[in-house]
């Protein structure tokens, strides 16, 4: 019984490391454009000082209050695409993560995977996968935290992230 929960609590703790470390090897790679904002700088932007009177703003506040990490890689390099389309589907297939919503628009394939929380619209992981068409951006978003689905478009506008077009879109359709 022992060895049984010292292998239950592996695994969980393995799981929660995967996820910030599957895409890593993008960071730092020539032709590949990194964002990477951890928990410590999500807790320094909710500190900045908002005029109460702006809605947004202050719902913009509250929802990185609830985020982790947010990793974000781009890339025009075909090989590099493929190496990021194979790590996401890994990544898909060993995290239990449930398709969102999938897109498929001129060539442009847009993919949105959740782990879900305690309701519909709570979610604790985030995974988007914009497959870019002949000359756009190869896009793998990653976004762990605590919030709700339909705070989404709040993010995307006031970091204005690659592919926040296709995730406000998820979100209007999930409400």
């Amino acid at each position: 019984m022992k060895n049984f929960i010292i292998t239950l609590v592996f695994a969980f703790v393995t799981q929660a490391f995967y996820a910030q470390g599957a895409f890593d090897k993008f960071d730092g790679q020539d032709d590949v454009t990194s964002v990477i904002v951890n928990k410590k700088m999500f807790d320094l932007m909710s500190k900045v000082k908002a005029d109460g009177s702006d809605k947004e703003t202050q719902q913009y506040i509250n929802l990185i209050k609830k985020l982790d990490y947010l990793k974000v890689f781009t890339t025009k390099n075909p090989k590099i695409e493929a190496d990021m389309k194979a790590a996401a589907d890994k990544y898909i297939k060993t995290a239990g993560l449930e398709e969102l919503m999938r897109v498929n628009d001129s060539g442009k394939n847009v993919r949105i995977m959740v782990k879900s929380g305690a309701s519909d619209t709570q979610i604790k992981e985030l995974l988007m996968f914009v497959d870019g068409a002949k000359n756009d951006e190869t896009v793998l978003l990653s976004l762990t935290g605590n919030f709700d689905l339909n705070e989404i478009s709040v993010l995307t506008d006031k970091m204005q992230l690659p592919g926040g077009s296709d995730l406000k879109k998820a979100s209007k359709g999930k409400k």
